[in-house]
């Protein structure tokens, strides 16, 4: 074929590459309660405002050791880390997808042989020869995308891509919610442990003056053992909250991507000792509908149904015939005298369509869009139970703030009823059997004030992870020194250093409805 017909049919399948798609362009399968949901206890407890950022919720505690571990957690946690690689590896995939739009070395060869014997001239006289034989050729192969097979692939790789992004957001969502939980929950039994040790030796008091009245005589067995009794069912809790302590010491310690041991940064602020915080309002930027469609597993599912929307098309491209451009280039030569040398140049097209094959191709399309038929049922299970959590979360904490004036008020009247108690039994009028009572009622009411506060702030957490708060990280995809490492072992390029991943929550809408990088 002479250079200048090559030159229009390049340019003419160039122009025609990738001009048809074929299978389903994707389109969001928001279903149309998710559009326009509200919760009426989620109207209760929010409020629109500024600050702080929902992607910073742990912000309204105001608790600077909380914001510091944070900010480590994010630099340290392992299963961050490894979301993190896994966008590296999702853009990697991507440029896999990308190269297919481009011409593919089929074959390149080189050879160069040496040839020697001996000549004889009929007279029984003979002599050696020898010669050297040179070779080379170059074949090449340009898959054109006339059904948009490589098209389809790229936009694949492409919401794969931000699928994992999202996923990292997701991890991110997941592990501020764990460590705010795991925090409080910490502090929760630093402050009921703090209430026990109190009661005890309140209670250890009175057993005291029992003991002193008993062997005087003024008193029977019975208020000794009794009060020997409640000293000791109190004393006995105070380990089993020192444990749950050190858990939950352990426990922080490895989302801060540390081996368990010491944690500098608990040391509980001036006046904040044994107090847990109560927060009543959520702060929301944006309605509840909104932040539900913009969590990022909800995100997620939706970039991996239109990446495997694309493979639908990927699957009916091999249903057409499919046209490649080739080309090869061979060059021989010989060292011997008066040997010619020899180039040649051949291409032209080369069609290739599976025919026979047409029962596997049409049952593969049918594979892919029953998968994608899966994932749209997985997305909408995942926003139903998004929605789900969201108002389990807001009433659970609506009844935990009834509760905490109700509680409140409680331990102020067990703690008066003590007092009167104590001054009843001191001047005689009633046993010791009421002071114990008291005693007993003041502990119960006092712990589960405490409980009943966590709980309220551990549905605040709950709250916002279920409307995805908590995305955002300052930290990058990967450390510097990952980084090194990484880069010590394989030429990543600027591919590392390109991926900056923002977080797909903060992507265009477009990027789920199939559009390529």
């Amino acid at each position: 074929m002479a250079a200048p017909a090559l030159c229009v049919v390049v340019g003419v399948a160039a122009s025609v590459s990738g001009c048809i798609q074929v299978g389903p362009d994707f389109h969001p399968q928001h279903e149309a309660w998710s559009e326009h949901w509200s919760s009426a206890s989620i109207e209760q407890l929010t409020r629109q405002a500024a600050q702080p950022d929902v992607r910073q919720w742990w912000q309204v505690f105001d608790d600077r050791n909380l914001e510091q571990l944070m900010a480590q957690a994010d630099a340290g946690n392992g299963d961050l880390k490894i979301a993190g690689l896994r966008v590296i590896e999702a853009r990697a995939q991507l440029g896999i997808a990308l190269a297919g739009r481009y011409p593919q070395v089929q074959q390149a060869n080189a050879d160069a042989l040496y040839s020697a014997g001996r000549r004889s001239d009929g007279f029984g006289n003979s002599r050696s020869s020898g010669a050297w034989q040179y070779g080379a050729s170059f074949s090449i192969g340009w898959e054109l995308d006339f059904w948009g097979r490589f098209s389809r692939a790229i936009e694949s790789a492409d919401a794969g891509f931000f699928a994992a992004q999202a996923n990292r957001d997701a991890a991110l969502v997941l592990l501020h919610a764990q460590l705010a939980d795991t925090y409080f929950t910490l502090r929760t039994a630093e402050a009921r442990l703090r209430i026990a040790r109190d009661n005890a030796a309140l209670q250890k008091r009175s057993y005291d003056i029992a003991q002193k009245l008993f062997k005087s005589g003024e008193s029977d067995e019975l208020d000794l053992q009794q009060a020997n009794t409640q000293y000791l069912g109190t004393l006995s809790s105070i380990p089993d909250l020192e444990s749950q302590i050190v858990l939950a010491q352990h426990a922080l310690s490895v989302l801060l991507g540390r081996p368990p041991g010491p944690l500098p940064e608990l040391d509980v602020q001036p006046g904040k000792e044994g107090v847990l915080p109560l927060v009543d309002r959520a702060v929301l930027q944006q309605v509840p509908a909104e932040l539900l469609l913009r969590r990022p597993d909800v995100l997620a599912a939706e970039y991996q149904m239109a990446a495997q929307s694309a493979l639908i098309g990927v699957a009916k491209a091999d249903l057409y015939p499919s046209v490649t451009l080739l080309g090869s280039l061979v060059w021989s030569a010989s060292a011997l005298a008066g040997a010619p040398s020899t180039l040649a140049l051949a291409a032209g097209p080369s069609v290739t369509w599976n025919v026979f094959d047409h029962g596997r191709i049409v049952n593969n399309v049918r594979v892919q869009d029953v998968r994608l038929q899966q994932l749209t049922v997985a997305y909408q299970n995942t926003v139903r139970e998004a929605a789900r959590e969201a108002d389990d979360a807001a009433t659970a904490m609506l009844a935990a703030l009834r509760r905490d004036r109700i509680l409140d008020d409680a331990q102020g009247a067990a703690r008066r009823s003590l007092t009167l108690a104590n001054t009843i039994y001191r001047e005689g009028y009633s046993d010791f059997q009421r002071v114990l009572d008291a005693q007993r009622a003041l502990f119960a009411q006092q712990d589960a004030y405490v409980v009943n506060r966590s709980n309220s702030i551990g549905s605040l957490i709950a709250l916002y992870k279920a409307l995805g708060g908590g995305w955002y990280a300052e930290q990058p995809l990967i450390d510097s020194a990952t980084r090194a490492q990484m880069q010590q072992r394989t030429d990543w390029g600027d591919l590392l250093n390109d991926v900056s991943a923002p977080g797909a929550a903060a992507a265009a809408p477009a990027a789920a409805q199939g559009a390529s990088r």
